[in-house]
């Protein structure tokens, strides 16, 4: 009974979030269901164990939520990111259209933008290029998500995104660890994925298929509008890049910088300096950008706008945190259960290779699909198991490093699911539906879940990290 519990309080938050109900109410309404089919009280399940594992997530994370949000919306306000997508998509022309849109949303992306400001930025300049090229529209959701959906978000080395930032708060690693395979499956990510994108326009023209006829959500480029250069646009991304990697790995950090705070016997304070090294890195890097795009870009805002901007982006974060914390929250109202532990022993017991990689990337993907949620799965499986999968690894030799780049990965595989926020987000301003053009994402999704299975075997074969 508690399995089927826990079961039915899964489909039900996946329906939800897919119906675009928001898991902030509903996350302990199905949380809480749970905990009381298996007997757990209530009331005390909600505010001490809910609430408190949700604050524990928005104490790590928020700082990043917000800078990240501010800088994205910086950004896209100065018309710093337009200036870059619209340098490079018409650099590249209508011949190399796809490729132009996935390289846009992947400067972007690994510069530190948001995904859905890259989204904003890409799209106008993508969908012009792509109506100028007679490629059809339905695979533009397509093209706009592998190049800010996928590698750049989770496989990379030295990527900003938040995927990449959780785990170094529960392996001690940096948002540099594995960078060989990072950087193998990123690339093999993009490479597969321009394959399958070109196949499907070669097919599409083969039919005499072009762009279509679209009136929905369809861009109007003045050619004469005034846009920053890109020189300028890539600087703010250069800082956030740079900063973040001194910070990180050319800065030495005291080690006792944290004992002062734990003799004050305060509540969640990190176990340990290099557990928060990677947060406070990238908390530096992304107040550099900040400051240096609203130096650059302040011309660009009107009357009154940078308050406006700045507002906007810290309103926006905090959607984006608090979805995130109920669904931790959410999942360790279910690890408290009985029913789980018969889950959790069969996730352990995926024991493929000797080692807890195939374990943790079952469960992280399933847990992102699930959610819809990369960063919101990953956090539920890391909260859950990550010790297991840490002690596991130091029994076998195995380097945390590559538990760091799986987790990631895996969080960027089956999230993108048709309930995910971001594909919803992205269709909506492509002026598109499922029905046209989640085939194209689906095959993405496939595509970035069988690579993190591809670099475990090149892992377990060569050693390499």
């Amino acid at each position: 009974m508690e399995v089927i519990g826990i079961l039915l309080s899964l489909f039900l938050l996946m329906f939800f979030a897919y119906r675009g109900f928001s898991v902030i109410l509903f996350a302990p309404v199905f949380a809480l269901l749970a905990a009381s089919l298996s007997g757990l009280s209530v009331m005390p399940a909600y505010t001490e164990l809910f609430m408190a594992k949700a604050v524990v997530y928005i104490k790590s994370f928020f700082p990043v939520f917000l800078l990240g949000a501010v800088f994205g919306k910086i950004m896209e306000d100065t018309g710093l990111a337009k200036g870059i997508a619209h340098f490079i998509i018409k650099s590249l022309g209508k011949d190399r259209a796809i490729l132009s849109v996935v390289l846009a949303g992947a400067v972007l992306t690994y510069g530190g933008v948001s995904l859905f400001v890259v989204v904003f930025a890409v799209y106008p300049f993508a969908a012009a290029l792509f109506r100028e090229a007679d490629i059809p529209k339905r695979l533009l959701p397509g093209a706009i998500a592998l190049g800010a959906f996928t590698a750049t978000m989770d496989s990379l080395p030295g990527t900003p995104q938040i995927q990449n930032l959780i785990p170094t708060n529960f392996f001690g690693t940096t948002i540099y660890s594995a960078p060989i395979l990072g950087t193998l499956g990123g690339l093999s990510i993009f490479t597969l994925g321009i394959l399958w994108l070109e196949r499907r326009r070669k097919q599409a023209a083969a039919k005499g298929e072009g762009y279509g006829n679209h009136t929905l959500n369809e861009p109007e480029i003045k050619e004469d509008a005034a846009l920053p250069s890109w020189q300028l646009g890539v600087l703010p991304l250069i800082a956030v890049l740079v900063v973040n990697f001194l910070m990180t790995q050319v800065f030495q950090w005291n080690p006792h910088m944290l004992e002062p705070f734990k003799a004050m016997k305060l509540p969640l304070t990190a176990p340990a300096v290099k557990n928060v090294i990677s947060i406070w890195s990238l908390i530096i890097a992304l107040a550099s950008g900040i400051l240096l795009a609203i130096a650059l870009g302040y011309k660009n805002l009107g009357k009154g706008m940078l308050a406006k901007s700045l507002n906007a982006g810290a309103i926006g974060s905090l959607l984006a945190i608090m979805n995130t914390a109920s669904e931790v929250g959410y999942g360790n109202i279910i690890a408290s259960l009985p029913g789980f532990k018969a889950i959790s022993a069969a996730l352990m017991g995926i024991k493929i290779g000797g080692s807890p990689l195939v374990s943790e990337a079952v469960t992280v993907n399933v847990l992102a699909g699930v959610t819809g949620s990369a960063s919101g799965g990953m956090s539920i499986a890391l909260d859950l198991m990550s010790k297991n999968w840490l002690a596991w690894a130091h029994s076998v030799g195995m380097s945390p490093e590559i538990l760091h780049r799986v987790a990631s990965m895996a969080s960027g595989g089956m999230d993108t699911l048709p309930h995910n926020g971001a594909v919803i987000t992205l269709l909506a301003v492509c002026g598109m539906t499922h029905k046209d053009s989640y085939g194209d994402i689906f095959a993405m999704t496939i595509i970035k879940t069988c690579m993190v299975f591809v670099v475990i075997l090149l892992h377990t074969l060569t050693g390499i990290l």
